[in-house]
């Protein structure tokens, strides 16, 4: 028999999925399999069968970007939605090529194939709509989308779920990154790039990483590369390498206890670790970097690999240039890159709708709401908008109360890692999202960190990622 799903069994299910615990301080695990990748993937191209929520609920949702946000979203809007919600998401790729672990492919422990998704069982087993192409613009008065080869898509509501694109930045032009100076923070061909540029590295190389100002996609994921570059060399016998990590940031941006412990000890004599890096100007050709730190004179590191991570924002503000003036993509043209910065769209947090556009939810790396940039974030923002979303065109009011869930693992060593978690909730004096100070992870509204680096926690590391990539695309 098929049952329904209420607003409030909606609810209790996001919380059991969420895995909160008042006993548990760990990440969010939810059941898996096996931890295989090979097998893995064949789960996620299997059709899983699940039964669609019978709510009559009618209308067309369009997605826009097929990541881990968008994606949870599609999925959940027809899971929870039933049959008569049509949803259709558009992305310009055939498949989604996943951010997390993709460090473990500069490495060699994964492969790109590894990392890649395909959304076919999106519309096998739920009826999602894939349409791949390109948006052109967004019409948010007469509620249309526009399609690179000419198709208006009409829509009762719409979810923006675009990511994000890098803003040109320490003298480089765009072209440097993806030929002599990768940045890989959107994993594909910059991220084979940087793994052959350092398989390249020779006893007494320097390789050189820069990290911008904060916000930015996944916050542990620059430390979490500079440890894994770093045991890469000395693993592999290159000796006298150094990994330069040079952070705009006065300090660590997550897990400051475990990376601070990994770079003064676990690679000590390895990574060398600099904040408030300021003025840092790149040669792509020479590889030459400097930089001053604070208000202190210039510093010059010849480097044998560059990888700069340049300031991002929403995609869609920019259209090619990427120029920090450049507001000519159909994301600004929509008005939703409304925060003081012009980077990222300014949402409600109890219906990630816009707060520039009526029937516009923006989730994701694109938002700014409380949460990180992340993708564990993502599939959690896009089941709080589909919520959202049938509770609106069921004539009702968002869930007044949404708690999210962020969890990551970050390996450190080829075998071992940490993990990070916090719980969200929304916080009704404020009227924002925060860490919450009860719920189960926190004692003082912080987030958990591991108290040790693991093996443990390495094995766990796979099974979370396989949980949540099974959870968005199966």
């Amino acid at each position: 028999m098929n049952t329904p799903f209420t607003p409030t069994s909606r609810r209790n299910w996001l919380l059991t999925a969420l895995g909160l615990s008042a006993a548990s301080l760990s990440p969010w695990l939810a059941h898996a399999d096996n931890d295989n990748d090979e097998d893995f993937e064949h789960e996620v191209s299997s059709n899983v069968s699940l039964a669609l929520a019978q709510t009559g609920i009618s209308g067309h949702v369009v997605v826009i970007g097929g990541g881990m946000a968008g994606a949870a979203a599609a999925k959940y809007l027809r899971l929870w939605g039933g049959a008569q919600l049509n949803v259709t998401l558009i992305d310009t790729d055939a498949s989604y090529t996943s951010n997390i672990m993709s460090n473990l492919v500069l490495t060699q422990q994964r492969t790109m194939a590894s990392l890649d998704y395909k959304r076919d069982v999106l519309a096998s087993s739920y009826g999602v709509s894939l349409v791949q192409d390109r948006v052109v613009s967004l019409d948010t008065v007469n509620k249309q989308v526009l399609l690179a080869n000419g198709t208006p898509l009409s829509y009762d509501r719409v979810v923006v779920a675009p990511g994000v694109e890098f803003m040109a930045a320490y003298g480089l032009r765009v072209s440097d990154y993806d030929t002599k100076t990768p940045h890989a923070w959107r994993a594909g061909a910059q991220t084979t790039l940087l793994a052959n540029q350092i398989a390249g590295m020779a006893n007494g190389d320097t390789f050189v990483m820069t990290i911008p100002l904060a916000p930015y996609r996944c916050p542990p994921g620059p430390y979490e590369r500079a440890c894994v570059v770093a045991d890469l060399l000395k693993r592999t016998g290159r000796s006298n390498c150094r990994v330069v990590v040079l952070d705009e940031n006065a300090n660590i941006q997550a897990e400051s206890g475990t990376f601070q412990n990994a770079f003064d000890f676990v690679h000590a004599g390895v990574i060398s670790y600099q904040s408030n890096a300021r003025n840092i100007q790149i040669n792509s050709d020479t590889k030459v970097v400097t930089y001053a730190i604070g208000s202190g004179a210039t510093q010059t590191i010849n480097a044998r690999v560059v990888n700069p991570i340049p300031a991002h924002r929403a995609a869609g503000i920019g259209a090619g240039s990427l120029d920090a003036n450049d507001t000519s993509g159909w994301f600004a043209t929509a008005g939703l890159n409304n925060s003081l910065d012009r980077r990222w769209a300014m949402v409600n947090p109890l219906s990630y709708e816009s707060t520039a556009a009526l029937g516009v939810h923006v989730i994701g790396d694109a938002a700014q709401c409380g949460l990180p940039k992340a993708g564990h974030v993502g599939n959690q923002e896009g089941k709080i908008c589909a919520d959202a979303i049938i509770r609106l065109l069921g004539g009702g009011s968002p869930d007044a109360a949404p708690v999210a869930n962020s969890a990551c693992y970050s390996p450190i060593t080829s075998n071992t890692a940490s993990w990070l978690t916090a719980v969200y909730q929304y916080d009704t004096s404020l009227g924002q999202i925060k860490v919450a100070s009860n719920g189960g992870q926190t004692s003082g509204g912080a987030a958990v960190e591991s108290a040790s680096i693991s093996s443990r926690n390495y094995t766990q590391m796979g099974v979370w990622f396989n949980t949540l990539m099974k959870d968005t695309f199966a």
